[in-house]
């Protein structure tokens, strides 16, 4: 089973902007990405009506940062997505008359439930800055790269604009 990995993937995409100066484009981020651009796009659409990127058209347009990281958690983001299901095991229906399912099936709930809620309480408490934070520091910690090898995942360099790091 494939697994819903568009959280994660949005919390990239995220975080690669809020270490860019000015907006990236949807081509760009989805060669970081390795994605097609609409995919990119569908979903920063969806960013954008929570009020979370907001984007520009023509010359230097692209997706930018509408929001402060500070107040906007992960949990914000995954409703941003639609609430995709949290779990990838569920209940067994084929026979809905049978005492065993139904027992199995109560007891299991109950556990589901019991996961998601703990999973959605975690994710309310981890803000998108802190979760830069926690990039900067384990970019830190590493080793400089050569100077001729740049992370495959990092978007490329506007001309004419340095980059913090």
């Amino acid at each position: 089973m494939r697994r819903d990995s568009r959280l994660s993937g949005v919390l990239h995409v995220l975080l690669h902007m809020a270490q860019h100066e000015g907006p990236l484009t949807s081509e760009q981020m989805a060669k970081a990405m390795d994605t097609n651009p609409v995919v990119i796009r569908r979903v920063m659409a969806g960013l954008r009506e929570h009020g979370y990127v907001r984007s520009e058209k023509g010359h230097g347009g692209g997706w930018s940062l509408a929001c402060d990281l500070a107040k906007v958690t992960l949990r914000d983001i995954y409703t941003a997505l639609g609430s995709p299901s949290l779990l990838a095991i569920g209940n067994r229906t084929e026979t809905p008359g049978c005492a065993v399912e139904e027992a199995v099936n109560a007891a299991l709930s109950k556990s589901f439930e019991a996961a998601e809620s703990l999973l959605l309480s975690r994710l309310g408490e981890v803000t998108l800055a802190a979760l830069g934070e926690d990039v900067r520091t384990r970019v830190a910690a590493r080793p400089a790269p050569p100077s001729d090898r740049r992370d495959r995942h990092e978007p490329p360099r506007q001309r004419g604009k340095a980059r913090a790091r």
